[in-house]
């Protein structure tokens, strides 16, 4: 029973979208703890877990230990699981990673979600009791699910594509920087090589400084207001002539080409940046389950 959308058809949500996607609705309950579970949905699935965690909670109430309370805050970024005194976050859910929520009909304090670890890719089914609450908090997931859905498909797409383009063209200008850098290298080392040539192949003593007027090439600098014509001969010859200007937008100064912003193929794409983009489009594209079902069926079992 997928009740997130037919909830949404009812128009029975429990808050507005506006509490949901500019801020945040909290919930007490205690944290019975979490647990790896082999399938992302079904009922079955999250029965064992429940019956696990149940369990191994029971064994601790037994030696004196309490169950940890926690706050919920539940929007459209996603469950945050937190310290209900310090506020420090102890777990972060994000909504595209939540594929499965339910509560447990006999026992209404009881709720429980599935989520993948963003770490390890595990399917990690967390329990929870909630005095009385766990249907409406149920509910609330699935309100904000499809909220992030909604968000995510007018403008959430776009917004990852815009920044996956700029981290595009920021890697082509690191890219380019790092290539100048080893291009000045390379002129600089052969400079050097030029120099210690000069020095070993002149007479000793006969070494002349060289005029200021030309660089360690016996060029002319360049000047950008000298014309061709006034440029005078040297050794006879005439200098080669001054490529057109076409030609010159194809390659640069090194033979490079050059960087066009406009022009950046997908390839460039740093490519955890689209991993992101495919993991969101892929969880929601799975969709989240909402589903009341019964949990556990032993009387030992009723009570933690």
């Amino acid at each position: 029973m997928n009740r997130a959308f037919n909830r949404k058809k009812d128009k029975t949500w429990m808050h507005t979208p506006e509490a949901l996607s500019k801020h945040y609705i909290p919930y007490n309950a205690k944290f019975l703890g979490s647990t790896e579970v082999e399938q992302p949905k079904g009922t079955e699935v999250v029965r064992d877990a429940v019956r696990k965690l149940k369990f191994a909670r029971h064994i601790k109430k037994s030696e004196g230990q309490k169950i940890p309370k926690v706050e919920l805050q539940i929007s459209i970024y996603g469950v945050k699981i937190l310290e209900p005194k310090t506020k420090e976050v102890q777990h972060n859910c994000q909504l595209h990673r939540i594929s499965f929520c339910a509560d447990d009909k006999t026992d209404k304090r009881i709720f429980t979600f599935i989520c993948k670890d963003s770490e390890s890719n595990k399917h990690l089914c967390y329990v929870f009791d909630s005095e009385k609450c766990a249907e409406e908090i149920t509910l609330t997931i699935g309100q904000a699910f499809d909220l992030a859905y909604r968000k995510f498909l007018e403008s959430g797409g776009k917004d990852v594509e815009t920044r996956k383009q700029i981290a595009g063209l920021q890697k082509r200008i690191q890219d380019l920087e790092t290539e100048n850098t080893e291009l000045k290298n390379k002129v600089q080392d052969l400079e050097n090589q030029l120099r210690i040539t000069q020095v070993s192949t002149s007479p000793a003593g006969s070494v002349t400084p060289k005029s200021p007027s030309t660089d360690i090439f016996d060029m002319i600098p360049f000047s950008p207001v000298s014309h061709q014509s006034s440029i005078p001969t040297h050794n006879g010859t005439q200098p080669p002539p001054v490529p057109s200007r076409s030609a010159e937008i194809k390659r640069d100064l090194f033979g490079a080409e050059p960087f066009d912003p406009f022009n950046c193929g997908a390839g460039d794409f740093p490519p955890d940046i689209q991993s992101k983009l495919d993991e969101m489009q892929e969880g929601f594209k799975m969709g989240l389950t909402l589903e009341g079902t019964v949990f556990c069926l032993d009387p030992v079992d009723s009570r933690c």
